[in-house]
């Protein structure tokens, strides 16, 4: 049976997990599991960008054995960036089995707005699908709706579905047309 394990990295608040994991199963239709355990940052952490760099995040959860496991999604509520980009919502592994995923920059608050939790989970389903659809070999779609298209503000997350477009469906096999 094909898995996707939500991996905490770091603090992450379980009211982000349960939702995130019924919305990748409705989503893509495989089951979905969180680990009891997660794995602590510290290692990535970069004290002149006071963020963490996501690609050594990425290493780690690619070394953690799992046994059920198909993907693996690291969750967590710390910035990440990559040296090239100020910022990123998260980073996959093309056509392997792991990704990661931030919430930071989904929230309203980071904007100075008030807390959206509906808001906050759609966002983060929304990357960690895009984020999933990268392990599965999907590069960016230039459909602006498909969950595939890239994003490099919330607005853009907030522009697109949770769906995959007809051409990049085509190309994920947990989805059944």
């Amino acid at each position: 049976m094909k898995i996707i394990s939500l991996m905490p990295v770091g603090q992450v608040d379980h009211a982000l997990l349960g939702p995130l994991a019924e919305g990748l199963t409705r989503c893509l239709r495989v089951a979905c599991s969180i680990q009891p355990y997660g794995l602590e940052p510290e290692f990535a952490f970069n004290p002149l960008r006071r963020q963490y760099h996501s690609t050594e995040i990425l290493k780690k959860i690619l070394r953690v054995p799992s046994n059920e496991a198909w993907k693996v999604l690291g969750v967590t509520e710390m910035d990440l960036y990559i040296p090239v980009l100020t910022f990123v919502f998260g980073e996959a592994q093309l056509a392997d089995g792991g990704a990661v995923v931030s919430s930071h920059r989904l929230r309203q608050e980071f904007y100075g707005m008030p807390p959206d939790t509906e808001l906050l989970h759609e966002r983060l389903l929304k990357e960690s699908l895009h984020e999933l659809g990268h392990t599965y070999g999907l590069r960016h779609c230039p459909d602006y709706t498909c969950v595939m298209s890239s994003s490099n503000g919330v607005e853009r997350i907030d522009l697109k579905s949770a769906d995959f477009c007809p051409n990049c469906a085509r190309l994920v096999p947990a989805i059944e047309f």
